[in-house]
């Protein structure tokens, strides 16, 4: 006789899954927060691009330069989705699955970022490497707009997972939901 089984979520996503999206979401601000602060730096400071590094990038300058400190960041993010997602129901996975689309494009895009700079052949014979966007954006703005789009969704996916209507609230395993006075 065939069994079948029934798959159960981690406990990434259900009673640990508030907690997993806070320290998440924590990672997020804070790399927000980078790429707010180097824009600061260009257009309220009007500091030249190169010395614009953000916080970290000012007493670490390699790190902006870092190829694979970007790149890991970009498979961070794109691992967080994909292993919080399941956590998600309803409207909030829609959301949720909208921002791990763009992460994916954002993620192949540093993935291409960081072949140009272990190879040394870079995208249309640019001279430093370069993401198919780039050709129409300038990096520091590409990412500000990469952000932008990533963390809107994001966010709203996490409003909606913690109000969730009353089939959400009943598909959910975890208690990310505010509770309600009856």
């Amino acid at each position: 006789m065939a069994t079948t089984s029934v798959r159960r979520p981690s406990p990434l996503n259900t009673h640990h899954h508030k907690a997993a999206l806070g320290v998440f979401l924590v990672i997020v601000l804070a790399h927000w927060a980078e790429h707010l602060a180097q824009a600061a730096q260009v257009y309220l400071l009007d500091w030249p691009l190169a010395e614009a590094r953000g916080v970290l990038g000012l007493p670490f300058p390699w790190l902006v330069t870092s190829e694979w400190m970007h790149y890991g960041y970009a498979l961070v993010m794109l691992v967080g989705f994909v292993l919080l997602r399941q956590g998600f129901t309803g409207r909030s996975r829609t959301w949720w699955n909208i921002a791990l689309g763009v992460q994916v494009w954002h993620h192949l895009e540093h993935l291409l970022l960081l072949a140009q700079s272990l190879s040394g052949l870079h995208l249309l014979g640019r001279p430093a490497p370069t993401s198919i966007l780039q050709l129409v954006l300038p990096r520091m703005e590409l990412h500000l707009f990469y952000n932008a789009i990533v963390f809107a969704p994001m966010v709203v996916a996490m409003l909606i997972h913690r109000r969730p209507g009353a089939a959400e609230r009943a598909a959910a395993r975890c208690t990310c939901a505010v509770a309600f006075a009856r």
